[in-house]
């Protein structure tokens, strides 16, 4: 398939090159369109207020690469109208550094967020996203860490995983559908973990920011949440808390109710 490839991590993230890799490795033509610094939790937001600049990079992938300064969704939207050379099939982003479970994290998320701007254009769309632990979250995010070992045998593992998906589900998703798929990969990950279908947990987040500094700052910060999800209902968090691949249909056709 001929794939926009994109993300909310930024260009640089190790985590997105591996998923490119193995989308090259699978045969699968690339457009590369990545936001040039990171933009985790900008959900489905647009830069509204000033311009966008987009520009051709090189980072090695031996494919058509650009990085725009905005939002994952300036990045589909711009490339679809402005950069791609050709039409492409479908739309992935990813991989993201954590996991998008839950109502909660999902309508933040601008990695999903970047997935749902491609069904906006009429493209079936995955996004992708590796269960971390919250040390090492904080590690790769905030000191620039690098993944150590057992990580990055789990990043190949759900990259692979992760082009095998991209080539048996996007195929099959009808145009014009308004369909993302969600997909989750535990840590760790390896060759023969399960994937199972699962639907969004029912999760509250409040509390996500700090009490205000002496200069009346808050900062973002980690939410342990509280599930209220039926017990019986196999959700995308329970999925990868059991090391189990998550996989979500979201169909936003079916937001609201008569």
């Amino acid at each position: 398939m001929k794939l926009l490839v994109t993300n909310d991590d930024g260009i640089n993230s190790v985590f997105f090159h591996a998923l490119v890799r193995a989308l090259q490795a699978a045969g699968h033509e690339l457009y590369v369109v990545a936001p040039l610094t990171e933009q985790s939790w900008t959900g489905a937001s647009k830069t509204r207020h000033r311009a966008v600049q987009s520009a051709v990079a090189d980072h090695g992938f031996g494919c058509p690469t650009w990085t725009v300064d905005g939002t994952p969704s300036d990045c589909v939207n711009i490339a679809i109208a402005h950069l791609l050379p050709v039409k492409v099939d479908a739309v992935v982003s990813g991989i993201n550094v954590g996991f998008n479970c839950t109502l909660g994290f999902i309508v933040a998320s601008g990695t999903v967020s970047a997935a749902l701007e491609g069904t906006l254009h009429g493209l079936p769309a995955m996004a992708l996203s590796q269960d971390v632990s919250e040390g090492v979250y904080y590690d790769l995010k905030e000191h620039g860490g690098k993944p150590g070992a057992e990580l990055t045998a789990t990043l190949q593992h759900s990259a692979a995983h992760a082009a095998r998906l991209a080539g048996e589900l996007l195929p099959k998703t009808p145009p014009r559908s308004f369909t993302v798929h969600n997909v989750n990969f535990p840590f760790p990950c390896r060759p023969d973990t399960v994937m199972k279908s699962t639907v969004p947990a029912h999760f509250f987040v409040p509390g996500l920011f700090t009490p205000p500094d002496a200069d009346g700052r808050h900062k973002l910060i980690w939410c342990e949440g509280e599930d209220v999800s039926p017990p019986d209902l196999l959700t995308d968090l329970k999925c990868v808390e059991a090391g189990e691949i998550s996989h979500t249909v979201l169909d936003y056709r079916k937001l609201g109710h008569a």
